[in-house]
């Protein structure tokens, strides 16, 4: 099977391909990402030597190129491609609608244009965020109404609609996930634990927005590739399916869980001003995918913790070099504007 990765230098993305290509002898990959601030060619360097993967420097967002690497034959797709920050959306919602919505638009655009000849199976991973926020109990299902509540989550949510649209108007095999969050190797070290961890290891503050009580429901990253392996091969076309670790803590209980497991002191913590529209809980019903394909999340949120607090201790060249702006300097010497 040759399967086409979107933003797969990514943090999920790159985890994904080296699931993919681990798992599944027989199977080439092309991965498509554009290598803007998160996407880190040196996640997948090792893979470059292989005859089954393939990287393509490309935006999403520009059809000609898409349409003709999809016209060629592919599969599957799978798109991570996406603009992922809240605060960067807060800041300049441009590049989302852009990559998010409109990229979307030009992949389902080239799967229909090769559709029925070519039947390629459009996997799109979508984000919890699209359901907006929850009470104190409660979790969201497959059913919940779509309610984003940032210009990041309101563009996954145009994405999302335009998925089910294709599928329902087109009748293009397409499936819709939806994760809590992700943590784990290769993550972009402004996120939660991955910034919390090497801010640690540095002996620098950790910002904790507002009181830190929001509360989210945490999967390790590999629990997330085996259940969008499970939905690329065994779900039903058309279906949404969230995914999620059954593992939700406040911000405050991850910063300070990772501090003593690093030995370091909670006064490392700062309370800095809440974002614009921080929703206060997530959590995910996930009990869909769970009955109808088997799959459930095989590891506890402390041994998940265990095995990325080790990772990062023992890849600090990796994540130094991101946060001291020497990677970002590489690859523009490498690929420049394009």
């Amino acid at each position: 099977m040759k399967i086409l990765v979107t933003g797969g230098c990514g943090f999920i993305g790159s985890n994904f391909v080296r699931y993919l290509l681990k798992g599944y002898p027989d199977y080439s990959i092309i991965n498509v990402d554009k290598l803007t601030y998160a996407g880190n060619l040196e996640n997948l360097a090792d893979l470059v030597p292989s005859p089954r993967y393939h990287f393509i420097k490309a935006d999403i967002a520009e059809a000609l190129p898409m349409e003709a690497l999809i016209q060629k034959g592919v599969d599957a797709i799978i798109n991570f491609a996406a603009e992922s920050h809240v605060d960067r959306s807060i800041e300049d919602p441009s590049a989302f609608m852009k990559t998010n919505v409109f990229g979307t638009f030009v992949l389902l655009e080239a799967v229909r244009k090769v559709f029925p000849k070519q039947k390629i199976r459009f996997l799109h991973i979508s984000t919890d965020e699209v359901y907006g926020s929850l009470g104190e109990t409660g979790a969201f299902t497959e059913n919940t109404p779509l309610a984003p509540n940032s210009p990041y989550s309101a563009s996954k949510t145009a994405a999302d609609m335009l998925v089910r649209a294709y599928h329902h108007t087109y009748g293009l095999p397409a499936f819709i996930t939806r994760c809590s969050n992700n943590y784990g190797p290769y993550q972009f070290p402004e996120k939660l634990i991955p910034l919390l961890i090497s801010n640690a290891l540095e002996g620098k503050e950790i910002p904790v927005y507002g009181d830190g009580m929001h509360v989210r429901d945490w999967i390790y990253v590999e629990d997330h590739c085996r259940a969008l392996d499970t939905v690329l091969h065994h779900g039903k076309e058309g279906e949404v399916y969230n995914i999620g670790g059954r593992s939700e803590r406040p911000n405050l209980e991850v910063v300070k869980t990772i501090l003593d497991r690093l030995g370091k002191p909670h006064s490392l913590i700062r309370f800095v001003k809440d974002r614009p529209g921080h929703d206060r809980r997530y959590a995910m019903d996930f009990s869909k995918i769970e009955s109808d394909l088997g799959w459930k999340p095989s590891l506890s949120f402390e041994e998940g913790i265990r095995q990325t607090v080790e990772w990062y201790q023992t890849h600090q060249d990796w994540w130094r070099k991101i946060k001291t702006g020497e990677y970002l300097k590489y690859y523009e010497r490498m690929y420049g504007n394009r």
